[in-house]
This record gives structure tokens, C-alpha cells and sequence, in this order.
């Protein structure tokens, strides 16, 4: 029977080492406003050069005009 106890005694002293509690304290986040800037440049660029494109190569077909000459 003290046998018994002790297995007993000895079990519940090793469930309740082995129970543990974490506490976790959890701070506020600040989160502050972001700018961003996109440079659009690039695609300006590309869509000006597509929208005058066209009217370079039809430019370029023609029979260049020699400029006037200025007489005093």
C-alpha cells in the first residue's frame, strides 16, 4: 500500500511540473501614412512616340524641301 502512495503521489508531482503558463503582452502597432511617388514619364514617352510614330514615317516618305535662303 505506501507503495502505491508514493507511485501516486510521485505521478501527480510530475503532471504538475510539467504544466507550464506563458503570458505574452501584446504592444500597439503604430502605422503611419506611406507616399509613394511613380515616375510616368516612360510611359508617356512611349506613347507619344507610338502616337507620332506614324506621322514621322509618312514625314520621312516625302521629298525634303530645301530651306529658303535669306537675301539682305
Amino acid at each position: 500500500m505506501p507503495r502505491l502512495f508514493l507511485l501516486t503521489l510521485l505521478g501527480l508531482m510530475l503532471t504538475t511540473a510539467c504544466n507550464t503558463r506563458h503570458e505574452v503582452q501584446v504592444a500597439p502597432v503604430e502605422v503611419k501614412p506611406i507616399h509613394i511617388t511613380i515616375d510616368v514619364n516612360i510611359k508617356v514617352d512611349r506613347a507619344l512616340d507610338d502616337f507620332f510614330g506614324d506621322l514621322d514615317k509618312a514625314a520621312g516618305s516625302e521629298v525634303p524641301v530645301p530651306p529658303a535662303t535669306i537675301t539682305k
